[in-house]
């Protein structure tokens, strides 16, 4: 009667150290971040600082893959379909987890398909000039709007993100005639703005920052509350003339929904410690990102919260895609 004991036992120990077991190995092989804008903006910029950091407590590399376009939903929409193992994570902006529901039908629903890691911070926009466009304010872009036939371009970082609601938030409370240019990214924004090929654009202020201090964009207003201390020479919007105007974008890690709870809870520490080091957060508020590491829990009620007040403002400004 006792011969199938041993087996039993052996079973019951499996069960009991399989999970603990699992989690421990984690990972075994490289991970892959995704970012869902190209090389040169700030999701670029604080994507490889965390997987930099990331990779040297994980004993695995962490390697970065830019998957641009669609206002990141082409990037959001690889990992909400990648497999729930741990190894596809990916970095999620406010814009293609929370704008996008109130713009377009969207591959994926962003509280169902994925699993939420950690924030890693808050980030604000900038509106820049081209140098030769004559426009040193945001006084003069409003008047120089209203005045001209067709209205001023601005370019954006993509239909659907916060870059492209900054701009029509300014139109929505100055009347200005602007007329919304779509690229793939902060960088590609950029490199049109500084070619004079566009005269306006709204970038996050992380991406836009070394342009502004080299001379070859001119800072016109940042859409933040306050004056971040990376740019305390550049005037809010509201100080500008648009009281009222407030702007902030929010970003973290993000992977498939099914991951399991233990994988995702360690890569949840993981996030917060590093965007803990010092050495880290000097870097981060040095280009004008304000570090926010959370819980899965606390980023996930983030997400559902916001879906609705970014839907109220896509409606209040009028944004449409292009």
């Amino acid at each position: 009667m006792l011969r199938g004991l041993p087996v039993l036992v052996f079973g019951l120990v499996a069960a009991l150290v399989s999970g603990p077991v699992l989690s421990q190995v984690y990972p075994t092989r490289p991970i892959k971040l995704v970012i869902p804008f190209p090389p040169g903006g700030g999701a670029d910029l604080e994507g490889r600082l965390l997987a930099q950091e990331m990779s040297k407590d994980l004993g695995q590399p962490m390697l970065v893959e830019n998957r641009p376009g669609g206002g990141s939903t082409i990037g959001i929409g690889l990992i909400a379909k990648a497999p729930p193992d741990g190894y596809s994570i990916g970095f999620g902006g406010i814009g293609g987890l929370a704008i996008n529901v109130a713009l377009m039908k969207l591959p994926y629903d962003p509280v169902k398909d994925l699993a939420p890691i950690s924030l890693l911070g808050t980030v604000p926009f900038v509106a820049v000039a081209y140098p030769g466009a004559g426009i040193e304010s945001v006084g003069d872009l409003i008047a120089k709007a209203k005045a001209r036939p067709g209205g001023i371009a601005f370019g954006s970082a993509g239909n659907g993100t916060p870059h492209h609601l900054a701009g029509e938030l300014l139109k929505t409370m100055s009347g200005a005639n602007l007329v919304h240019v779509p690229y793939k990214g902060s960088g590609p924004a950029l490199t049109a703005l500084i070619a004079g090929e566009i005269p306006v654009a709204f970038i996050d202020l992380p991406a836009a920052l070394p342009h502004i201090r080299s001379g070859k964009v001119r800072g016109l207003a940042t859409t933040g509350s306050r004056r971040p201390a990376a740019a305390a020479d550049l005037p809010t919007m509201a100080e500008a003339g648009l009281a009222g105007y407030e702007l902030i974008g929010s970003f973290g890690v993000i992977a498939p929904a099914g991951t399991p709870p233990q994988i995702v809870q360690q890569l949840s520490a993981e996030v917060n410690r590093v965007v803990n080091l010092a050495e880290v957060r000097e870097k981060l508020q040095a280009v004008a990102v304000e570090p926010m590491a959370s819980t899965p829990e606390q980023f996930s009620a983030l997400i559902a919260a916001e879906i609705p007040r970014w839907a109220r403002l896509v409606q209040a400004s009028g944004a449409k895609l292009d």
